[in-house]
């Protein structure tokens, strides 16, 4: 099968201009994504900010947009579970927090998302959940050097669930 000369430069201009279109593509594409990202993450550290600052109403409200953009975010759910229980919604934060860990399941090895996930349930007063996860605190035995006062906490939240039974 003999292919003419001008059948194979159109072959392959058509080979380049397939490329071409592709790469065209694809660049706009994430130029796009890139811009979200952006958006997003101010979003997130104004958030953080936010919290940081006690501006609990505001963050809640800012983060209830990020919630919607990027509901399976782990550091979103989590953030908005520490917004929630900070405005007192106990049981809204414990579902946050909750998903928190059904997308990082190694949040279980996190001494601090334990106690702050314990803590939460108890003051949703879900104290059988609360009993299980400071019950992972205190045999796991974490005694994290920012948190001295840690397993007195777990203890004394512990009693607590224990003086309602």
């Amino acid at each position: 099968m003999n292919i003419k000369e001008t059948t194979r430069k159109y072959i392959l201009l058509s080979l380049v201009v397939f490329i071409l279109a592709g790469l065209i593509t694809a660049n706009v594409l994430a130029s796009k994504q890139d811009q979200t990202f952006e958006t997003e993450d101010f979003l997130y550290q104004q958030t953080i900010q936010l919290y940081q600052a006690g501006s609990y109403t505001e963050a809640q409200a800012m983060i209830a947009d990020l919630i919607v953009e990027k509901a399976d975010s782990e550091m979103v759910n989590y953030l908005a579970g520490l917004i929630s229980a900070s405005i007192d919604e106990h049981s809204v934060a414990a579902v946050y927090m909750q998903k928190a860990l059904d997308i990082n399941p190694h949040n279980i090895e996190d001494p601090m998302f334990m106690l702050q996930f314990g803590e939460i349930l108890f003051l949703a007063e879900r104290y059988t959940d609360a009993k299980m996860v400071l019950e992972r605190c205190k045999e796991w035995n974490w005694q994290p050097q920012d948190y001295p006062g840690y397993q007195e906490q777990v203890q004394g939240m512990l009693m607590q669930i224990e003086n309602m039974e």
